[in-house]
């Protein structure tokens, strides 16, 4: 009788490295080598399939509790086991805020309720998100969600004094600050990515300026603290040169990028369509540009989906009143193929270190992001490069429709997800949770 969990993946491209089976026994990696055999074994044929560790979003919006009509923990979980994710970290603008321990502890319950994935509660810098004094941090940290990431993901920490105390703070845990890098004031009514296109259109400018002041005030902080500071969704070239100057500097600083901030422009929003409206904006051709390099030279370390569903009422408004985001989660591995795999720019084995490793090592979630090696948890994904999809918000497991890349034709297609050795994917298509 086949045990639910042992699997035997047979032919899988390592990393796009090396062809081998992979053999999975209770939770682990048990054996990787030529012509595996196990009687016991469920074989998933993985020929032309390319292996990775299980994916890790630093940044995801579940919106739960509180915001159930844009998405759940459960909806949301399932589209991340479809992305190839296996961890995902929930940010803290839900309602009620999770600026408590009750709250990470509530989302932490709802993950492990769910079981399609890994879900880390991120806790709130401040209270309520409002910036005006520092939420229950230890409390969080030592509650049994263990969070390790604070942010205000939304709302920019734009205080420096109370910036500095969150950064001493969190260093006595090793602990990370994740800034939303928006000067409020540089900011004010803005509707899309200052420049040429704002012009034309007559619409308020966010300018490059807003993002890239904040981030070089916050990494002289963590200098002078000497504590960890990460930059969520960087979108500008000026801001990739800041984060360069820091890490050549020495600065303890890391810095993530979206998939949609690397491959759409402000161009988009000429046709007025809300789901092209998202904060930081989409920018211009020269700064996406400048991200896909930064991601290729390692100025960026991370992928962050920001995904960031809403209900339907939100976006099909003018464009004024449409709340900022997308979602991501589904084919943000499909848009890295297409923009920096394809295209030369990096490796599968770059793949594996920007959205798995590296974003696990970040928010010190150490059973998560670990390399395919014999005794290491057996969170795994096979991908399809090969497989050609159109993207169809409505066939999605997420509630968000606000998908940008409606009718798009993309690479690859994840076609099994393994969590600590059980399959919550297999042929392309959601199997079961964890904890069935």
């Amino acid at each position: 009788m086949t045990e639910q969990n042992t699997y035997l993946i047979k032919g899988a491209s390592l990393l796009g490295e090396r062809t081998a089976d992979i053999l999975i026994e209770d939770g682990k990696i048990a054996e990787i080598g030529d012509s595996l055999e196990s009687k016991d074994a469920q074989v998933v044929e993985a020929d032309g399939l390319i292996a990775l560790p299980g994916l890790v979003d630093i940044h995801t919006h579940l919106r739960q509790p509180g915001q159930e009509d844009a998405e759940t923990v459960e909806t949301g979980s399932k589209a991340a086991a479809l992305g190839g994710y296996t961890s995902v970290f929930a940010m803290a603008n839900s309602n009620p805020v999770a600026d408590t321990a009750g709250v990470v502890e509530q989302v932490l319950s709802l993950g492990e309720s769910a079981g399609w994935v890994d879900v880390r509660p991120v806790g709130a810098v401040t209270v309520g998100l409002k910036g005006e004094r520092l939420s229950e941090i230890g409390a969080m940290a030592n509650s049994r969600a263990k969070v390790r990431v604070f942010s205000d993901d939304g709302m920019c920490v734009w205080d420096p004094a109370l910036m500095r105390r969150a950064l001493e703070y969190v260093k006595t845990f090793d602990g990370v600050v994740a800034q939303h890098a928006q000067e409020p004031r540089l900011t004010e009514k803005a509707q899309m990515h200052e420049g040429t296109v704002s012009a034309e259109l007559g619409l308020a400018g966010w300018p490059a300026v807003a993002e890239e002041a904040i981030i070089a005030r916050d990494v002289l902080l963590a200098e002078h603290v000497n504590s960890r500071v990460h930059i969520c969704h960087l979108s500008t070239k000026g801001s990739v040169e800041i984060v360069r100057w820091a890490k050549e500097r020495g600065i303890n600083v890391t810095a993530e990028v979206t998939p949609h901030h690397l491959i759409l422009t402000d161009e988009k929003v000429r046709s007025y369509d809300p789901v092209f409206k998202v904060n930081p904006p989409l920018r211009a051709q020269e700064d996406v540009e400048a991200l896909r390099e930064a991601v290729a030279d390692g100025t960026i370390d991370v992928i962050g989906t920001d995904h960031a569903p809403h209900p339907t009422e939100a976006k099909e408004v003018e464009w004024a009143n449409a709340a900022n985001g997308m979602t991501g989660l589904e084919q943000a591995l499909s848009i890295i193929q297409m923009t920096l795999v394809d295209t030369g720019k990096i490796t599968w084995a770059d793949v594996a270190r920007i959205m798995s490793q590296k974003p696990a090592e970040i928010g010190r979630a150490t059973d998560q992001g670990r390399p395919l090696e014999v005794g290491e948890p057996a969170n795994i994904v096979l991908v399809d490069p090969e497989a050609k999809r159109t993207i169809n918000p409505e066939a999605q497991a997420t509630k968000g429709k606000n998908n940008p890349y409606r009718a798009m034709e993309v690479p690859g297609e994840v076609r099994a997800t393994f969590l600590r050795g059980h399959a919550t994917v297999l042929d392309g298509r959601l199997a079961t949770p964890i904890n069935q």
